[in-house]
């Protein structure tokens, strides 16, 4: 197999009225808030991008709020107030306020204008918005819950394509099967440290000669000076392109590029959108992990997504992990159901 654009990502028929408005409201991580942005674009939305703090004592207190949410936000967070969206998609702590508030404040004659749609686990009740979207492995359920069994991501097969259009005058020299690397680094549950990059260096190198491959790797902020330079260090008789951090992120079009893929553990939104192209997946171990992780892991191996990294390749098939298009379309039936709850009101 050589490298590619998968041509497995559907694009769903935006059936959705152009005047349709949507928020994305995040604390502005930008992990986070590129699964917002992801779910808006599949919908089929261009949305407004809002970035919240919380202010004392909101950011104290119990993620129970019911009293005071116009205020609960500092002075640096963009405004939250009229004119209220058709759809708000939000995550993360910060964000619940914004979500409460424009549910209550954006009520006409009892039935919210806008629709709130909650990514990751609120720790509040999910009947406190109109959908819940949040990974299978955090194990929260509920009528207006629903589970996916990754992160929703923003890739695309335009995406992919046009990324690889960047990337491939800088790898096109390098020998197949060409294989990408997806270097994540220490968290709160994991550990990754010149120690563990060492053998993993040592891995990825042995695999690269005795395939006759090479390897194309990026890592992320995490990653650190220490491990790069061990990377760096280990490979350099190895067929590689190393991103050293500077300039345009070749990360989606490593994806799109790849023949295979290796990923370090602690990321679930790298792991998930390597998942997204179909192509085989190897996730590295590392020290540590929690529940949460290992149940998602796992659930990644069971469905035949991906497996243990190695040091070997081997070549396997399966549907491309496609949740955010599966959430898209269940949106976009919300949103005519309220549209039409609303017409009815005379609300036009």
């Amino acid at each position: 197999m050589t490298g590619g654009v998968p041509a497995n990502l559907e694009n769903l028929e935006m059936l959705i009225p152009e005047q349709t408005t949507c928020w994305v409201v995040t604390d502005g991580k930008a992990g986070m808030e590129n699964q917002c942005l992801g779910l808006a674009e599949a919908i089929g939305l261009a949305p407004q991008i809002k970035r919240v703090k919380l202010r004392s004592p909101w950011k104290e207190l119990s993620p129970f709020l019911r009293h005071g949410l116009a205020w609960a936000h500092s002075a640096k967070s963009d405004a939250i107030e009229p004119p209220w969206p058709d759809l708000l998609i939000a995550t993360g702590r910060a964000s619940i306020p914004a979500s409460l508030y424009a549910r209550r404040a954006s009520r006409i004659q009892g039935v919210p204008k806008t629709l709130t749609v909650q990514l990751q686990n609120p720790v509040i009740p999910s009947t406190r918005f109109d959908l819940v979207v949040t990974p299978r492995h955090d194990g929260l359920t509920g009528a207006n819950v629903m589970t996916t069994r990754g992160a929703l991501h923003r890739i695309t097969d335009k995406m992919l394509r046009d990324e690889a259009e960047k990337l491939l005058p800088l790898v096109e020299h390098l020998p197949s099967p060409r294989i990408a690397v997806l270097v994540g680094g220490s968290n709160a549950v994991y550990q990754l440290t010149p120690r563990e990059m060492a053998p993993v260096t040592m891995q990825l190198a042995d695999m690269a000669k005795n395939t006759g491959g090479s390897l194309m790797i990026t890592p992320s902020r995490r990653t650190g000076e220490a491990n790069l330079l061990v990377l760096q260090a280990g490979l350099n008789d190895v067929p590689s392109y190393i991103w050293d951090g500077a300039g345009y992120n070749p990360y989606y079009g490593m994806l799109a590029l790849a023949d295979y893929i290796v990923v370090t553990c602690d990321s679930v939104n790298m792991a998930s959108e390597a998942c997204t192209t179909g192509k085989p997946v190897y996730v590295v171990d590392l020290p540590g992990g929690s529940d949460k992780f290992r149940r998602f892991h796992q659930s990644l191996r069971d469905d035949g997504l991906a497996r243990s990294f190695n040091g070997q390749l081997d070549h396997w098939n399966y549907a491309p992990l496609n949740d955010v298009q599966l959430v898209a379309q269940k949106i976009r039936g919300m949103l005519e159901d309220r549209r039409k709850t609303l017409a009815a009101l005379g609300v036009g």
